[in-house]
């Protein structure tokens, strides 16, 4: 980083904002995790606990998708520090609630309300993070807040392994209430409070689909990052379905599959995080990360079913494939104006969780008629070649100047 940039305020901005997507990722795949184990807590027989599980999955991915929209038009509207505060207290108190379920409706709701409260956190942190650092020096910022980010899913594996599911969750609401007391200390990003003084409207989710350009920019910022939540919502949340259905008699362990994937996840966008800084070039780095993507998860699904510990070690490549999940938040906050940066850097993210449901969904419609793992290829088919076909759309951005307002 330059000189100007290791200040304790910045470094008091990125390390919050890292905490904050640790909490946001312990979260969103703690319900993966745990799945099994709550469900059958709260009575849910085990002839249920897929279609159960799908549902609930599909809630807590509607919250992220709803909250996304909510949380992006408030942090250009009204600061991305409001964005920051608010998220994190109702995610915090929804997840704490969680954790006192007897019920699959009261279970339901509450996955809904705390990814209302998540979508926030990993769009207004890399905002805050990117309008604070250098045009050359914020890509570091931003891998940093995924590296450490991600962590959060390895810790929900531990907690969820060696704690009730009760108390897994209470972890994650207890993290977030720390977390909030240490945001007291960062402050307002100076291109929004300059952006104040214009009279420019913020906050426009609608004008991000004002003529076809705009469709099919935004868009494309989506539907590159989806073989990344493939991996989530299909390959590991439903890895001993998987696992099954390549005929292994050791099933794999959701829980598991999940720390491996992330071990994998963490490494990838450390690399490819370093790699967008090394080569100035964001395009670059996605489309070779995409490619190792496309051959890991072919491997994956042809040979994983070998032994669980070949089962595994995919997991960690396919996961490592997915780390230009860092270089892709980065890209989105430099393709946007001030007054719509925190709408576009909150949405993306949470349309490509909320595209959860759609997958999942599929998956469910194919497995009867075609099988599971062709079900699961089939589809990892359909994001890939959204993906690439999304990639060719995009511009570089390496060292944008990002003191700029969109027509509206």
């Amino acid at each position: 980083m330059a000189k100007s940039d290791i200040s304790p305020k910045i470094l008091l901005a990125v390390f919050v904002a890292a905490l904050g997507y640790f909490v946001d990722a312990y979260d969103i795949m703690l319900f993966s995790i745990i799945r099994t184990k709550s469900l059958l807590g709260i009575g849910v027989p085990e002839s249920e606990l897929f279609n159960t599980g799908l549902n609930l999955f599909n809630w807590q991915s509607a919250g992220l998708l709803l909250g996304g929209i909510f949380w992006g038009i408030l942090g250009d509207k009204r600061g991305r520090l409001s964005v920051l505060f608010g998220s994190i207290l109702l995610y915090s108190f929804g997840n704490i609630a969680n954790g006192f379920v007897h019920s699959v409706e009261a279970y339901r709701w509450l996955r809904f309300i705390t990814g209302l409260g998540l979508a926030g956190e990993l769009g207004a942190g890399v905002t805050l993070v990117s309008e604070i650092m250098s045009r050359t020096s914020r890509g570091w910022g931003t891998t940093l807040i995924a590296s450490i980010g991600v962590l959060g899913v390895i810790a929900a594996s531990l907690v969820g392994k060696l704690f009730s599911w009760q108390a897994s969750f209470f972890v994650g609401g207890g993290m977030g209430l720390v977390l909030l007391v240490l945001r007291l200390g960062v402050y307002e990003s100076g291109l929004y409070q300059n952006l104040l003084k214009k009279k420019v409207e913020r906050g426009n989710f609608f004008s991000l689909f004002s003529s076809g350009k705009k469709l099919v920019k935004y868009f494309s910022s989506v539907f590159v990052a989806l073989p990344v939540w493939y991996l989530v919502s299909i390959l590991l949340t439903f890895s001993p379905e998987i696992g099954k259905s390549m005929g292994m008699t050791d099933l794999p362990n959701s829980g598991q599959s999940v720390f491996f994937a992330y071990l994998g996840l963490t490494t990838g966008d450390i690399v490819s995080g370093t790699l967008s800084q090394v080569f100035r070039s964001r395009k670059k780095i996605v489309f070779w990360f995409l490619t190792l993507n496309a051959l890991f998860t072919s491997a994956f699904l042809i040979l994983g079913g070998y032994s669980l510990t070949v089962f595994y070690g995919f997991c960690v490549l396919v996961g490592f494939s997915a780390g230009y999940w860092a270089v892709l938040l980065m890209s989105v906050t430099e393709r946007y104006g001030t007054n719509l940066r925190s709408t576009a850097t909150t949405t993306a993210p949470n349309f490509v969780r909320g595209s959860a449901i759609l997958l999942t969904l599929a998956f469910k419609f194919l497995t009867p008629s075609v099988g599971t793992v062709p079900a699961a290829a089939w589809i990892g088919l359909a994001t890939m070649a959204l993906a690439f076909w999304s990639y060719a759309n995009l511009d570089e951005t390496y060292g944008k100047n990002l003191d700029y307002t969109e027509p509206v």
